[in-house]
């Protein structure tokens, strides 16, 4: 059957994410300078980003749907469209120092991002599988790039035997709830019950699958590892795109099906407490950058699942407290994604050839050396921590305020403990970066930034100030009617 033309325009991100993809890997045998890649791979992934745009104006269903093209999707499409466009600029300098082919790591980005899209917009759960093994595959061999490097070798072993069982996990919740659903479009399981053992099952699997992409404990055990050992614009890649799709699917599921509101309640509210608690508690005793982040990845997982606990309560509010909760989940993914693809890209360039310099010696006497880079990172910490200016801060401030308005005391205490405990680390990093000098002998070179990593270091610092100050611009358009209907 020929698609309509309304059904090819509200895929059309994921269509030019793709062909561009393929245009990557027909180019690499005939074209030697690399900037050619790099200039594909940029229009490529501002193409499809801009063109979520037309894809959602008007939106609406697509293929009978098994796809939703809505505020929701448009929102989603353009967090992760603006992800990958940044990696890409980022991982230039980085691919060109660490003698590795951008072609083909241009592509994997690409796909990885269709899948990412699909995961995003799709109401069907099949088809949510699909976009998620889209994403994961591609994520796993981004994860190996470095084919010289043990480490990540190792990452992308472990990220794709743990990837494995947990879409087995997904899948087999699949199964469970068609089984009592007869469905498994997400809108007509609105009807079932849900006192069902077997969907409460199936519903629980999917958790488990899901909450393993968004590194929840005990499912994180991947996440620092893999942080560690992938090339370090992927680890950013990571923490910021793939994660957001995930938690798209959850937040939709979450939504729409009223018996996962009610089911997941109380496995919210566990999940979320084991993940601050795993995050903040890794993250204090990490001596090398990049696993502190992962650790601090995985905690603010915990953070978003507060908000996710109190929509159960909200839902039923006439004020729509229920969809501040969502829209603070959303602002919050936004904030999380600048800052963290801005902390792990100075963490790339600052690592030196093979990424030998990532222990927190090596940030010592870095605001006399380069006090841009110092200050500018000092920016992504303070965020993460919550400071007043930055969009952090907000993002805090507005889940705080979904679990107090739902009477969700405790777990308000529980995140108020975990961000002071999270303040221990950053300003760790800060207090080495300045008051800390390096021995003569170990003290890094001075290094100096491309045009393309201070591009993107501008825009996720404006960024995070501009959301800190204006978090209205956001939160206006998440809060629409249409956005994730009830």
């Amino acid at each position: 059957m020929i698609p309509r033309p309304d059904d090819l325009i509200r895929v059309l991100p994921e269509t030019i994410w793709c062909g561009f993809g393929v245009l990557l890997m027909l180019l690499q045998p005939f074209a030697r300078n690399r900037q050619v890649f790099t200039f594909v791979a940029i229009l490529g992934t501002g193409l499809g980003t801009a063109s979520t745009i037309f894809a959602g104006n008007p939106g609406g269903p697509a293929f009978f749907g098994l796809i939703q093209m809505d505020g929701f999707s448009v929102f989603f499409h353009l967090l992760v469209g603006l992800v990958s466009f940044l990696v890409v600029l980022a991982a230039d300098s980085y691919l060109e120092r660490e003698h590795l082919q951008p072609a083909e790591f241009y592509a994997l980005v690409l796909f990885a991002t269709v899948g990412m899209g699909v995961l995003s917009s799709a109401q069907e759960l099949l088809t949510a599988f699909i976009g998620l093994e889209m994403s994961s595959i591609s994520s796993y061999v981004l994860a190996g790039y470095r084919r010289d490097s043990l480490k990540s070798s190792e990452s992308a072993m472990k990220y794709f035997l743990l990837g494995s069982f947990a879409t087995a996990f997904f899948l087999y919740g699949i199964a469970l709830v068609y089984g009592v659903t007869g469905t498994t479009i997400l809108p007509n399981m609105t009807a079932v019950d849900p006192s069902s053992t077997l969907l409460k099952l199936g519903l629980a699997l999917i958790l488990i699958g899901l909450g393993f992409k968004v590194a929840l404990a005990p499912f994180q055990v991947w996440t620092p590892d893999v942080y560690e050992g992938a090339p370090t614009p992927v680890t950013a890649f990571f923490s910021a795109g793939p994660k957001a799709a995930a938690f798209a699917l959850l937040l939709r599921i979450y939504a729409t099906v009223p018996a996962a509101t009610h089911f997941w309640f109380w496995a919210f509210w566990v999940l979320a407490v084991l993940t601050m608690f795993a995050g903040n508690l890794g993250a204090l005793v990490q001596t090398n950058v990049k696993r502190m982040l992962a650790y601090s990845s995985i905690a603010h997982a915990g953070y978003i699942l507060v908000a996710f606990a109190a929509v159960t309560y909200l839902a039923g509010n006439p004020d729509g407290g229920a969809a501040a909760a969502y829209a603070a989940v959303l602002f919050y993914l936004v904030s999380y994604a600048l800052v963290k693809l801005g902390a792990f890209t100075i963490v790339s360039e600052l690592g030196g050839a093979g990424e030998k310099h990532l222990s927190l010696d090596d940030y010592a006497g870095l605001g006399q050396r380069q006090p841009v880079a110092a200050a500018v990172l000092s920016l992504f910490l303070l965020s993460l921590l919550g400071l007043p200016v930055t969009a952090g801060f907000f993002g805090k401030f507005y889940i705080f305020k979904a679990a107090v308005n739902s009477h969700l005391i405790w777990l308000a205490v529980l995140m108020a403990i975990n961000s002071v405990i999270g303040a221990y680390y950053y300003l760790r990093l800060i207090v080495v970066m300045y008051m800390r000098e390096p021995s003569a002998e170990s003290a890094p070179a001075v290094v100096g930034f491309a045009l393309t990593v201070n591009l993107v270091l501008a825009i996720t610092a404006l960024g995070t100030v501009y959301f800190g100050l204006f978090p209205n611009r956001i939160l206006n358009f998440v809060l629409q009617s249409n956005l994730l209907a009830r």
